[in-house]
């Protein structure tokens, strides 16, 4: 009996509320100003090469012009499983609308970088390890000398990942206008861009001159970024986002093995391109 009552009151209140739209003419997609919206994606990225500096107790080089790349995974359930959704290159994130054009909100892009395997690279600066290492065959004094990125030499990824947490601001224009579209409680065709910073806390996987493999969570520096992107709005709620999304980020302080004397820095810039579902609500 309650639930037959709940439902014909909330037909009731669905009727009322389209009736006083189609009388007033006052689309719920008309306005932002005050609501929330949320969304969940993927992504794939580039990366501008990169001078990667690694300094510790008995060495201090630099790899000049690293190549990098992301780790894509495809299509996969995994984007859609709670406990393994956050393993394949994800974006995620919640805002709010503080007027009808401008939102500010937080997120978290999950990218992944891979230095390049067996790459060639200039390699400046010293290595003097004890003979009782085993990186001690890589012993030397290094001027821009061609050396190959060999799994005994380095391995080196932050991914899992190369987590950008930001703040961003942004702006959003209805464009459906331009396509003949009146109306857009039905969809809606939005262009969005905007600026956003924050900080970097990857996990970075290393292994360094043979040492023990490290990989944890360190914050390690900043990003800026800039986005521009479509979005279509279907039935006031819903929504499909594309994104292009640029930016630079310096990681001054890395982790690289497990002893707190080695560390690596590096900056670049990255490319991102983003599909994100969400939904767009008033509370």
């Amino acid at each position: 009996m309650l639930k037959n009552v709940f439902i014909l009151m909330m037909v009731m209140v669905v009727s009322r509320s389209a009736s006083a739209q189609e009388t007033t003419g006052d689309l719920y997609s008309s306005h932002n100003k005050g609501k929330f919206f949320i969304s969940w994606g993927g992504n794939r990225e580039s990366y501008s090469r990169s001078d990667v500096r690694f300094w510790g107790r008995g060495y201090d080089f630099t790899v000049h012009d690293m190549e990098a790349h992301d780790k894509p995974k495809g299509y996969h359930l995994d984007y859609l499983n709670p406990g393994r959704m956050t393993i394949p290159q994800t974006n995620f994130r919640m805002g709010y609308f503080i007027d009808d054009h401008y939102s500010i909100s937080i997120g978290w892009d999950h990218m992944k970088y891979v230095m390049t395997q067996d790459q060639i690279a200039n390699v400046s600066g010293f290595i003097s390890l004890p003979d009782t290492e085993e990186g001690a065959v890589f012993n030397g004094i290094y001027n821009n000398t061609d050396t190959k990125m060999t799994e005994d030499f380095l391995q080196y990824e932050h991914t899992d990942g190369l987590n950008y947490v930001n703040t961003e601001f942004s702006r959003t224009d209805d464009v459906s206008s331009v396509l003949k579209i009146s109306n857009t409680d039905k969809v809606q065709f939005n262009v969005t861009e905007g600026i956003g910073a924050g900080f970097l806390f990857p996990k970075t996987n290393t292994k360094l001159l043979g040492r023990e493999r490290h990989d944890d969570f360190h914050i390690s520096g900043f990003g800026i970024s800039a986005k521009a992107g479509l979005n279509i709005t279907f039935f006031k709620h819903f929504y499909v986002q594309g994104e292009i999304k640029g930016g630079y980020i310096d990681m001054h302080d890395i982790r690289t093995t497990t002893s707190n004397t080695d560390h690596a820095s590096q900056h670049f810039f990255f490319l991102q391109r983003i599909i994100a579902v969400g939904g767009i609500f008033r509370v």
